[in-house]
């Protein structure tokens, strides 16, 4: 799998590392430390409105090293913390790359959901669902096959990752993303991977191959967490 050198900026490359800000020669390491614990600790991710903190929530926002917490106004919640939640995707995705399922195979959508919903903790489910219809609906995009009236309903398939965008994610934190198909028939068009936050950010990556579009998944799946504007190092484009 090759993971896109420098889209975490100045975090890990990989899931689940700690992610420290450089200390040397740097004399706000310290304190931006301090900040990044202090955050960890709240319950709510709030800090002091004196201008020290706001100084080091305006670094730390540069460095991608915090997000605004999606489930509490005014909160903030810190990249090291989402590195250690799960990703949600279809259970046989590495089977469907690997070719030994096909899509009518996939673990559904609203299977993904459910997982998804069932990892947050209780007072956040409810919210959590007033997103499911737009996160995993899609408009029936129905193809006719040579004239005839067999229809083929293309490929759509559901991931979600921790991370944020222009505005915050749905519940836990999480960025919402789909990969499909457009065009008229599965030869031609293009294959499209969108990762969006809870209202209207989104990134969108396209190619022609689906091998492309899934080496690019897998990329995105072991990046998060991330912002949004850091995936145009994997190719994709702001929309």
């Amino acid at each position: 799998m090759l993971l896109v050198a420098g889209i975490l900026g100045s975090r890990p490359a990989s899931r689940g590392a700690s992610a420290l800000l450089p200390m040397s020669q740097d004399p706000n390491a310290e304190f931006d430390h301090a900040v990044l614990d202090r955050i960890e600790q709240s319950p709510h991710g709030l800090m002091p409105v004196t201008p020290a903190y706001q100084d080091a929530l305006r670094r730390l926002y540069a460095a991608r090293q915090i997000y605004a917490n999606a489930d509490h106004k005014d909160g903030h919640v810190t990249a090291r913390s989402l590195a250690q939640r799960p990703v949600f995707h279809a259970a046989n995705l590495t089977d469907f790359i690997a070719g030994t399922v096909g899509e009518d195979a996939l673990e559904p959508n609203a299977a993904i959901y459910d997982r998804y919903v069932q990892s947050l903790p209780a007072e956040a489910r409810a919210r959590a669902e007033s997103f499911r219809v737009p996160v995993i609906g899609k408009p029936i995009l129905h193809r006719a096959k040579h004239g005839a009236t067999t229809v083929h309903d293309p490929l759509h398939m559901l991931f979600l990752v921790p991370g944020a965008g222009p505005n915050p994610g749905l519940p836990g934190n999480y960025l919402h993303g789909a990969l499909f198909h457009v065009g008229p028939d599965e030869a031609s068009g293009a294959w499209v991977l969108q990762v969006h936050d809870a209202a209207d950010g989104g990134a969108e990556f396209k190619t022609q191959k689906l091998a492309d579009a899934l080496t690019t998944l897998q990329d995105v799946l072991a990046s998060a967490p991330f912002h949004l504007t850091e995936l145009e190092a994997l190719g994709f484009r702001m929309t």
